[in-house]
């Protein structure tokens, strides 16, 4: 051994350069590598789909010219009725912010199709769907026109109506939305348990903050990757309130009766107005604090509405568990 010891530094030195020679060195991501796309694994259930011998109801679309409370914007707008309404009846409600992205047979969210199942099924109760777009003033040079990327031209007023926590836009809904959905013949329950209210993004905090303002019209959200973030602060008393405040407003105030659930990524925006997924974490947290009656669930996603979409029929089965 003592013969050895002289040597030892030799072998040490060759074993390293060895295994350095054997070991190659970790190749650089390439410039255009694919990213991993996070919403992959998020794919739509049987509920999501149309399924034989059950009753189909029927989407009928409109358009209101103008409005009281945001004058100047005019809007699309829809109407879901189950097959199985009855107009000697009421039935219970359920409004979608960015409403048009919501209907049809095909994308994310297939509420239509959704409903049949879930109705047909006793799984929820007899509900009618009002989808509504945000405000839209197009441009009065050109009121046709259409830019590069194919969108009409003209000024949205998504972000004012949305992201504004105020109880202007719940008032758009409840002064005006509302009324004209019984103007066609529609018998809707004024009870806040029989009524929702749900959209994605800036709809997500839109849903939540009508529920907030007014929950005396409506007890049931359901908010995806909700934009609890201050894109739009507001003044008031002196204060600017935005949505990033809202999980203190939470806190502050006596627990509401509004039921909630929520869902978010956590690789979802990060930008200047905020971190969405440590937002709708604060949110989740101060209901938790409160005592609120809601759901939260962190996926992988992204800002996107695939995790959202395929929740959606277990949301609703959740929301309207004790209705029928």
């Amino acid at each position: 051994m003592h013969l050895l010891r002289p040597l030892l530094p030799c072998l040490l030195a060759g074993l390293a350069s060895s295994l350095c020679a054997q070991t190659p060195a970790p190749k650089a991501p390439a410039a255009n590598a694919p990213t991993k796309d996070w919403n992959a694994q998020y794919v739509l259930g049987p509920d999501s789909q149309e399924k034989p011998n059950v009753p189909k109801g029927a989407v009928t679309k409109f358009h209101l010219d103008d409005s009281k409370t945001f004058p100047g914007y005019g809007r699309d707008w829809a109407l879901y009725v189950p097959a199985q309404y009855d107009s000697k009846k009421e039935a219970c409600l359920m409004v979608f912010q960015d409403g048009m992205g919501y209907i049809g047979p095909k994308g994310n969210w297939r509420v239509s199709t959704v409903f049949d199942n879930l109705i047909a099924e006793g799984k929820m109760p007899v509900t009618i769907a009002l989808f509504i777009n945000p405000g839209f003033a197009p441009d009065k040079t050109n009121p046709n026109g259409k830019g590069k990327d194919g969108k009409p031209l003209g000024k949205s007023n998504r972000s004012f109506e949305y992201d504004s926590v105020t109880d202007k836009y719940v008032t758009f809904l409840l002064e005006e939305m509302l009324p004209l959905v019984e103007s066609k013949g529609y018998k809707i329950s004024k009870d806040p348990k029989r009524r929702g209210i749900a959209g994605a993004s800036s709809g997500g905090i839109c849903a939540f903050n009508a529920a907030w303002q007014r929950p005396d019209a409506f007890s049931k959200v359901f908010t995806t990757i909700g934009s609890f973030t201050n894109i739009r602060g507001v003044i008031s008393n002196g204060k600017e309130v935005g949505g990033n405040q809202f999980p203190q407003m939470v806190m502050d105030s006596p627990r509401k009766d509004i039921r909630i659930f929520s869902q978010d990524g956590s690789h979802d925006l990060t930008n200047q107005f905020g971190v969405w997924p440590e937002a709708n974490q604060k949110m989740a947290d101060a209901w938790k604090a409160k005592g609120y009656d809601y759901q939260f669930i962190m996926g992988e996603g992204t800002h996107d509405g695939r995790h959202g979409g395929m929740l959606m029929p277990d949301a609703m089965k959740w929301l309207w568990r004790d209705v029928r």
